[in-house]
């Protein structure tokens, strides 16, 4: 884990050198947590997958332990007993991290660090580094380093081992002056208010960028679905791009952006976006706003879904919760049930297809179901948008600006009035705002009123 922390810039905060020859990583042991109101099997589930989030860092786990709690411990987020025999455990185990499978307070984590006397990590911590290896772009570099900047604020006084030096005062004239750690503190700030003003100016940017793409009248799709369920593959079986494709949580985070030709000739731009998992902080949820806001701003979805993993549907219900925290759950949704080729067993394919009727089973590695899809989702936008001619009067340039942001324009200019005629591609959910604008409703009224 990222630790040692330098003295001379922001910068640095969470790096450490890295030796000439890279080191195997030190040993995990992990604690899963069966939280009030929680079954054991989900607790067990989410364990597991902290399993997989532990490895995708490289870190061996060499051991684990479930305990269950129905209130969090003020001192150690576990009763007394129960932490002691979890440092215990570690300890047999040659562990060098404690990992928790919950959200631990800055506080909880030291104390349970003194109790162990070694590292101890929780979920979000772990979540926070693995985005951190795999940020590419600025703005997904910028996110992460926002995210993490927020998240070790009120841990700095576990990094520092040297935390009774003091700045400022000159000798026998101002007293101790400023102590490290408030100055670190104020650095720590500094930089979170420096990341977020260059985030805005990349988020200005991407609104740009968006704009255009409105302006090229394609509607747009964003894959969604938790990580590792073969949306980047997606995008490449769809498009024929060469977006990253790994065996691993949180492969990619940054959104990449292909346009697809359909059968009947349209075209439609895909957006693959970052996965979802489970127990995701709401910091990174936060953070990760105007990455993951392609799906809000999408005319639709299409979620992903592994068909293949014994928990497919749990993993539906996380995507679909994190979906509704972005704001995007009224958004049309055409579910698609991805790796069939591994999904053999009809009992549950039918089940599956109970939950989705109009789901479509495909396999990105096989190509099975592909032609499907592209049927799926020709159809799928002809249902769900319409295209109509507007006249739009000179006094309502906000219905002009909805244009451009509610729909696509497909040709348009100003009239001699002042007036905008124009020629637009609507999602029916906006049909209604657009209608009194519609000439085909004017001229109705014209001719009713003659």
């Amino acid at each position: 884990m990222t630790r040692n922390l330098t003295e001379e810039t922001t910068d640095e905060l969470y790096r450490t050198e890295e030796p000439a020859e890279q080191k195997p990583k030190s040993g995990a042991f992990l604690v899963g947590v069966t939280e009030q109101g929680e079954s054991p099997g989900e607790a067990r589930e989410h364990l597991d997958e902290l399993r997989e989030l532990v490895g995708t860092l490289g870190y061996p786990v060499v051991g684990e332990m479930m305990t269950a709690i129905r209130v969090p411990n003020v001192k150690f987020y576990l009763g007394t007993g129960k932490a002691e025999e979890v440092c215990t455990a570690a300890k047999q185990a040659n562990a060098e991290l404690i990992v928790f499978d919950t959200e631990l307070g800055p506080s909880q984590q030291r104390n349970l660090e003194r109790l162990a006397r070694t590292s101890v990590a929780d979920r979000q911590e772990i979540i926070l580094d693995i985005f951190a290896d795999r940020a590419q772009t600025k703005e997904a570099v910028l996110q992460v380093e926002l995210a993490r900047n927020q998240y070790f604020l009120p841990r700095l006084t576990r990094a520092w081992s040297h935390l009774s030096r003091q700045r400022g005062g000159a000798k026998g004239t101002r007293g101790e002056g400023e102590k490290q750690i408030e100055y670190d503190r104020r650095m720590v700030k500094q930089r979170i208010a420096q990341l977020e003003t260059e985030l805005a100016a990349v988020r200005r940017q991407r609104g740009i960028q968006r704009r255009g793409r409105i302006r090229r009248e394609m509607p747009l799709a964003a894959i969604v679905g938790y990580t590792n369920a073969g949306k980047s593959s997606l995008l490449n079986a769809l498009t024929g791009s060469e977006a990253l494709v790994e065996d691993k949580l949180f492969a990619t985070l940054d959104p990449t952006t292909r346009k697809l030709r359909l059968p009947n000739k349209s075209e439609l731009l895909l957006t693959d976006t970052v996965g979802f998992v489970r127990k995701l902080p709401h910091s990174l949820i936060e953070a990760f706003k105007s990455t993951l806001e392609e799906a809000v701003l999408a005319d639709f979805l299409v979620l992903v879904l592994d068909s293949s993993s014994p928990d497919v549907e749990s993993h539906w219900q996380t995507t679909l919760s994190v979906l509704s925290e972005l704001g995007a759950q009224e958004k049309p949704i055409l579910t698609v049930f991805n790796k069939s080729d591994r999904q053999k067993d009809a009992l549950i394919r039918t089940h599956l297809h109970a939950l989705a009727p109009d789901g479509v089973f495909i396999s990105c590695r096989t190509g099975e179901g592909l032609d499907e899809l592209r049927r799926a989702l020709t159809a799928f936008m002809k249902k769900r948008t319409l295209i109509d001619d507007l006249q739009i009067p000179p006094d309502r340039p906000d219905v002009v600006a909805a244009v451009y942001s509610r729909a696509s324009l497909l040709e348009g200019r100003y009239q001699d009035d002042g007036s905008f005629r124009c020629t637009v591609r609507i999602p029916n959910a906006q049909s209604d705002y657009f209608a009194p604008f519609s000439r085909s409703m004017t001229e109705h009224k014209m001719e009713e009123h003659r």
